[in-house]
């Protein structure tokens, strides 16, 4: 069976004017054949041989085949260039004559010529090749990863209700869940983050900070250079979560430990309605 978006050995049935046209090692020519294009041909070729191509449709929607190297095969994942936007979604570069289309329903943001966009190859509902940026089905669940690991991936989705799922290398499924949350996230957005756990699934829960005896240290840093700067915090560790994580992308715990550091080491007071520099 020819299949549109892989690779495949198929051998030299005919060389014609336009090229080669090739089948399926054992099969008749009922079965189906498709065309290698003359340009990839080296002029030696004859009845009989065995070729590994790509096989996508041209532009007139006819399946063709290529010796060219795609950047992605069927469900693969990949970052690929947005070379032109249209009124039908965005033409991505990824190895081939013909741009591959990332419709405007697979898009989970609006992309823009010239930036690169983390998506997968799928066949679309009427057979043809097309890129998507809902890559979750796409992604391996068992990475090596264990916790604790400092690992980089692609922010490609956020949910209010659960977080930010993170392609990990741009191949593992990885979420980012809601209380991990220390900043906003935007999609693709690259991003370095840890371990946190890995689920029986095997998906990899993440977190954009430190284990809390070690982000301390940094949180503590990071409120005695605002105290330096301003000589003061409007507010207090009593203070709304909301207002702390705004301020430092802390949670109101990192907050109040980073905090009674300080006063222990006497570099703060805590006044009433806002803390300031000793």
């Amino acid at each position: 069976m020819l299949s549109i978006g892989e690779k495949q050995t198929l051998i030299i049935d005919e060389i014609g004017e336009h090229g080669a046209f090739l089948k399926e090692e054992g099969s008749g020519r009922d079965a189906g054949r498709v065309l290698l294009p003359g340009r990839y041909l080296k002029g030696t070729e004859k009845k009989g041989d065995a070729l590994q191509v790509f096989l996508y449709k041209d532009s007139e929607d006819r399946p063709v085949a290529t010796t060219d190297e795609p950047a992605l095969t069927l469900h693969g994942i990949a970052r690929l260039t947005v070379r032109e936007t249209s009124k039908i979604g965005a033409f991505l570069d990824w190895g081939l004559p013909k741009d591959l289309l990332l419709p405007f329903a697979n898009q989970t943001r609006r992309v823009k010529k010239g930036e690169e966009v983390l998506c997968a190859l799928i066949l679309d509902k009427s057979g043809r090749l097309a890129a998507t940026m809902n890559v979750y089905e796409y992604l391996e669940n068992r990475s090596p990863y264990k916790a604790g690991d400092w690992v980089s991936g692609t922010a490609y989705e956020t949910s209010g209700e659960f977080g930010v799922f993170v392609a990990v290398d741009d191949l593992y499924s990885g979420l980012i869940p809601k209380k991990e949350l220390s900043r906003d996230v935007a999609i693709g957005e690259k991003l370095r983050v840890r371990v946190k756990s890995v689920r029986d699934d095997g998906r990899l829960e993440l977190s954009l900070r430190d284990k809390s005896w070690l982000q301390m240290d940094a949180d503590a840093e990071a409120i005695e250079k605002r105290l330096d700067e301003d000589g003061f915090i409007p507010f207090t560790d009593k203070a709304d979560p909301a207002v702390i994580k705004e301020a430092f992308g802390m949670s109101k715990n990192e907050f109040k430990r980073a905090v009674g550091r300080l006063l222990k080491e006497g570099k703060l007071i805590i006044e009433k309605d806002r803390i300031t520099k000793k």
